[in-house]
């Protein structure tokens, strides 16, 4: 039986007590999401496909997993599932980890390339792809999909999309910029250059206003809503039908042209000597 059919096999069965055998498969699944090899969601022909077989092995971590002491250092400990330890880095990963709480479950993809300041959180099941930078404070949920020369800025916060299993997870594509503490759940897909500005929370049930189109995003086969490329967007607000109250909406102001690039690039040459 291959890798998926076990996990599958072993997801559906749900034992009231998992053997070594068990256990063993667990690691080798995880293993294989700590290398990249597998992944929650992955980008086909007809655009991004949430591998749910994927997503079970990580849950039959949780329930495998007893509570367990981990030592942080000589005078702390933390307290966590003994199926999903902290990722191990080593100096052959090409991995820039800024000492300072930054925390990275095992079973996440951190590829060559990336920085990380400190605290930031990854976790299980997410995949961060070569050239990006996870600014200080920044989390990046379970099974989130990070694309190459992503910026994160300090207090972003990605999403994780564990449950249900065919739900899919946010996704962030190549050269992509988040800024300070803006929000991105749910399932929403920024493609590839577009901008959030400082502050944006993006979510399933938020409506998202394309100024430069003049209408509504309308959600995509997922469910939730796809960022466009190019697409800058900044907090705003809608009218209240009836009120004189305003609702939270998103704003799609403009699409990335040079002067949105000149602003990027000054903000990321910030952290070229943190």
């Amino acid at each position: 039986m291959n890798l998926k059919d076990a996990i599958i096999a072993l997801y559906n069965a749900k034992p009231d007590k998992y053997s070594s055998a068990d256990r063993k498969l667990l690691e080798t699944f995880i293993e294989a999401l700590d290398r990249g090899e597998i992944r929650a969601c992955e980008k086909t022909d007809s655009g991004w496909q949430v591998n749910q077989w994927v997503k079970m092995g990580i849950l039959i971590g949780f329930r495998m997993g007893a509570l367990t002491e981990y030592l942080w250092s000589e005078k702390k400990s933390f307290f966590d599932k003994d199926t999903l330890p902290e990722k191990v880095f080593q100096l052959k990963d090409q991995v820039r980890i800024v000492p300072g709480g930054t925390s990275i479950r095992k079973g996440s993809y951190i590829a060559k390339g990336v920085t990380i300041m400190p605290p930031a959180f990854v976790n299980i099941g997410a995949y961060v792809d070569s050239g990006t930078l996870i600014d200080s404070h920044a989390l990046v949920g379970s099974c989130a999909q990070i694309g190459k020369n992503v910026h994160l800025s300090a207090g972003a916060m990605i999403g994780g999309v564990l449950e249900p299993v065919e739900a899919r997870p946010v996704v962030i594509e190549d050269d992509a910029f988040i800024g300070g503490n803006a929000g991105i759940y749910q399932g929403i897909i920024v493609q590839q250059r577009a901008v959030i500005a400082a502050g944006t929370i993006i979510t399933a049930s938020t409506l998202i206003y394309d100024a430069v189109q003049g209408e509504f995003l309308q959600r995509d086969s997922g469910g939730s809503f796809t960022i466009p490329e190019r697409a800058v967007v900044v907090p705003g607000s809608r009218p209240l039908k009836d009120t004189a109250f305003q609702l939270y909406c998103p704003i799609i102001i403009k699409y990335r042209d040079a002067k949105t690039d000149e602003s990027v690039k000054r903000e990321e040459d910030l952290h070229i000597f943190d």
